[in-house]
C-alpha cells in the first residue's frame, strides 16, 4: 500500500469511524478523509433515544474516540459537509461547500435519513425525529420548556424507546402504530404482546391498528394529531419513528445499483470500481436470512462491514459473514436478539413473560434462525450458538427454560 493511495469515507457514524480505525489497524498508510454531515466527531447513536435523552449520559461520553485519537491516527475530518455528487471515472466527489476530493477508494457509510410523514402538517414545528444529537437536543429543550403531551408515531424500537424515556419523565405519552401490533416487522407476536403490556403498565396510551390522517397546528407549531376515524389527540410535540430512507442518492446517480439502498457483493463492494458501501444503507445477500437481499440496521453490521472493507482495501480480503445481533433497552428491560428471523414459520416461548425474563426462539423449516431474549443474557449467548450451527431442535426441548440451550447444540 503506497502513501499515494487515499480513502474517502462518506459518513461519520459507527461504520465510517470503524472503517478509518480498521484501515490504520490493517496497515493502511495513505490519506484518510471522513466526510460528515453533522458538526460532531463520530459518536454512538443508540444512546440518543435512551441514556442521552434521559440525561443519564452527557454527550461527551458518547464519542466513539476522543479528538486526540483521530489526530494520532492521522484521520482528517470534513464536518458539516455533504457529498453532492460522485464521478466514478474521475474518482472524485463533489462537496456541498463547492470543493472536490480525489479518492483511490470510496466508502459510502451514510446510513439513512428518518422517514418523514407525508400528510398535512408534517412540517410543523414540534414534529421530531430521533436520529441525531440535534434532533434530541431540540426535543429535550421542549421538554425543559414544559411540554406535557407527546404523541409518538411508530411502534418500532425507536418509537418504543422514546416512549419509555418520555413516560419516565412523567409526560403524557400516546404511541400510535398503524399495524395490529408493535414490532410487527421484526418480532413475533409473543414479544409484541409483552412490550405492549409493559408500556401500558407504565402509563403509555398505546394504540395499534391506528392510522394518522394529518397533524394539526396553530399555523406554526403542532397542536394535535388527527386520526383516520376523525378523533384528534392533543399534542405539544410529535415524535415520528417510522423507519429510515437510505441516504444514497448521489451514489445511485453515479450509476451504483440498488433497489433498497446500495447493492454490494460479499466484500461490500458496489458495481462501481473502488467504491464500497457499508452499514444501514448497504443491501446485501444475508447468509443468516436464507441469502435474501436486505439491509441490516445495526451497529454490529456497520462496524463489521467496515472492518471487511478495510481488509479488502489493504489486500487481505475476506467475505462478509459476520453474525447479526441487536439490542434494545426499555425501562428496566434489556432485549438482546441473535440472528435474523426473516421467513420464520414457528416460534417457541421459553419461560413466562409475567416474570419479565423469557426468550422467544424462531424456527424456519425446523432450524433455529433467531432468538429474542428479555433480561436473559444466558439464553442470548447460548442461543446464538444454536443459530450459528443452524441447529434443528424439537420445539418441546426449546420450550423448557430449565434446559440450557447449550445442551441442545448438535454434537
Amino acid at each position: 500500500m503506497t502513501d499515494q493511495s487515499s480513502v474517502v469515507i462518506v459518513g461519520a457514524g459507527h461504520g465510517g469511524a470503524q472503517c478509518a480505525i480498521a484501515l490504520r489497524q490493517n496497515g493502511f498508510e495513505g490519506a484518510i478523509t471522513v466526510i460528515g454531515r453533522e458538526p460532531e466527531l463520530p459518536y454512538e447513536r443508540p444512546p440518543l433515544s435512551k441514556e442521552y435523552f434521559a440525561r443519564e449520559k452527557t454527550f461527551d461520553r458518547l464519542y466513539i474516540r476522543p479528538e486526540t485519537f483521530w489526530a494520532e491516527k492521522d484521520v482528517t475530518f470534513r464536518l458539516s459537509t455533504e457529498v453532492t455528487g460522485v464521478d466514478p471515472e474521475a474518482k472524485t466527489v463533489a462537496l456541498s461547500d463547492g470543493g472536490t476530493l480525489d479518492y483511490t477508494y470510496l466508502v459510502w457509510a451514510t446510513g439513512g435519513d428518518p422517514r418523514r410523514l407525508t400528510c398535512a402538517g408534517a412540517d410543523l414545528a414540534g414534529v421530531h425525529a430521533v436520529r441525531t444529537r440535534e434532533d434530541c437536543d431540540r426535543l429535550m429543550s421542549e421538554v425543559d420548556a414544559g411540554i406535557r403531551r407527546v404523541v409518538v408515531i411508530g411502534g418500532g424500537y425507536i418509537g418504543l424507546e422514546a416512549a419509555a424515556v418520555l413516560s419516565k419523565l412523567d409526560l403524557e405519552v400516546t404511541l400510535l402504530e398503524a399495524q395490529d401490533r408493535v414490532l410487527a416487522r421484526v418480532a413475533g407476536e409473543e414479544l409484541s404482546a409483552f412490550y405492549e403490556a409493559e408500556h401500558r403498565a407504565h402509563g403509555v396510551d398505546l394504540r395499534t391498528g391506528t392510522l394518522v390522517e394529518c397533524l394539526e397546528g396553530d399555523g406554526h407549531k403542532v397542536t394535535g394529531v388527527r386520526l383516520a376515524d376523525g378523533a384528534v389527540l392533543p399534542a405539544d410535540a410529535v415524535i415520528v419513528g417510522i423507519g429510515i430512507v437510505p441516504a444514497v442518492a448521489p451514489l445511485l446517480s453515479a450509476g451504483a445499483e440498488g433497489a433498497n439502498g446500495v447493492a454490494v457483493d460479499d466484500h461490500c463492494q458496489t458495481n462501481l470500481p473502488g467504491v464500497y458501501a457499508i452499514g444501514d444503507c448497504a443491501q446485501f445477500a444475508c447468509a443468516y436470512a436464507g441469502g435474501a437481499d436486505m439491509r441490516v440496521e445495526s451497529v454490529q453490521n456497520a462496524t463489521d462491514m467496515a472492518t471487511c472493507v478495510a481488509k479488502a482495501i489493504c489486500g487481505n480480503p475476506a467475505p462478509y459473514k459476520a453474525f447479526p445481533w441487536f439490542w434494545s433497552n426499555q425501562y428496566d428491560l434489556r432485549l438482546q436478539t441473535a440472528g435474523i428471523n426473516a421467513g420464520y414459520d414457528e416460534t417457541v416461548l421459553r419461560g413466562d413473560p409475567e416474570t419479565r425474563k423469557f426468550s422467544v426462539v424462531y424456527l424456519r423449516e425446523g432450524k433455529v434462525v433467531a432468538v429474542d431474549c428479555v433480561n436473559n443474557a444466558k439464553d442470548f449467548v447460548q442461543g446464538r450458538k444454536l443459530v450459528e450451527a443452524g441447529a434443528q431442535v424439537p420445539a418441546q426441548f426449546l420450550a423448557d427454560p430449565a434446559k440450557p440451550l447449550k445442551e441442545l447444540l448438535p454434537a
